[in-house]
């Protein structure tokens, strides 16, 4: 078990079984003895169905874990704060003739690609925070893999974005200080905007440098075609983004049959195994297939105990 990396996230194309698998490594760290917090980003909110437990924007403990806190990041709802926030900041820093305009874009921007992740990333940057203060691990189920993808390029993008609105803000407030010093006005100074704003474009650039040093990847994906093509792209991607990849997990496989059906599907289901590792220079762990959906904190342990059988 790879124990040298305090936040680990999990990734993958939509439908292989992160989340499940996100669960059951979570909970063999918790099993552990390690303060484990367990964060998901996916709206698909099944998390919540795995433990059994009512998840929101607070770590809850999960009863049928001993040592696991979980939450769930509703990213609409964090998107509505996220667009308030940006608004009250604007409101300081630009003049009244524009602000309707941007009243207008933001209210647009509410529901614009882009958005959800740049409220959901807000929001990781504070619960990663939280490591090693409360918690040993924080092992976060990210959404499908291109929301993940735009979701770590927004500290680079929003960067420059922030950094010219810091600067306008100070222009701002030089300007209105030298106006009331003229005036002799000593009515109290505005809040400090830019300051504010920096810190946030602060806080996004330390949380992306988090998880370029302190972080660890699994891409999660089944022996078929498309997944295994996304994955192989996602990896490209994070090592380009400086991020470091662990095991790769491949989930849901056949077990060896007579039956003519499943040993066709172990076939191709070896075929593509072969082109991940000749695609990736990583290692990677299997976890067989159930003979049910996973359902229960039960069905959970097991996989774990599969992961922990497969070198994870």
């Amino acid at each position: 078990m790879l124990l040298s990396r305090p936040i680990v996230l999990f990734a993958g194309k939509g439908g292989v079984g992160k989340t499940t698998l996100a669960t059951a490594y979570a909970g063999v760290l918790a099993g552990r003895g390690r303060r484990t917090l367990l964060v998901s980003t996916d709206p698909a909110h099944s998390t919540r169905d795995l433990l059994e437990v009512d998840l929101g924007p607070e770590p809850v403990p999960v009863a049928a874990v001993p040592g696991l806190d979980a939450l769930e990041l509703d990213a609409e709802h964090e998107a509505a704060r996220h667009v308030q926030r940006v608004l009250a900041d604007a409101r300081d820093v630009v003049s009244r003739e524009v602000l309707p305009a941007v009243e207008r874009h933001l209210a647009l921007a509410l529901h614009s690609p882009g958005t959800l992740e740049a409220a959901t990333l807000d929001r990781l940057v504070h619960v990663l925070q939280w490591c090693p203060t409360h918690y040993d691990h924080i092992v976060v189920d990210t959404a499908p893999t291109g929301h993940t993808l735009r979701l770590l390029s927004l500290p680079t993008v929003l960067g420059p974005w922030l950094d010219g609105l810091v600067q306008q803000g100070r222009r701002v407030a030089d300007t209105d200080r030298m106006l009331r010093a003229m005036a002799q006005d000593d009515t109290p100074e505005p809040g400090p905007t830019p300051n504010r704003l920096a810190e946030r474009r602060d806080g996004l650039r330390r949380a992306r440098e988090r998880l370029a040093t302190e972080a660890l990847f699994h891409l999660v994906c089944v022996p078929e075609r498309l997944p295994v093509a996304e994955t192989v792209r996602a990896a490209e991607a994070l090592n380009a983004g400086g991020m470091t990849l662990g095991p790769v997990l491949v989930n849901r496989l056949v077990p060896e049959s007579t039956d003519e059906f499943l040993r066709a599907r172990g076939v191709e289901q070896r075929r593509r195994l072969t082109e991940l590792r000749e695609s990736l220079d990583l290692p990677l762990v299997t976890v067989a297939h159930l003979p049910h959906d996973a359902v229960s904190p039960e069905d959970v342990q097991a996989l774990g105990a599969m992961l922990v059988e497969g070198g994870l």
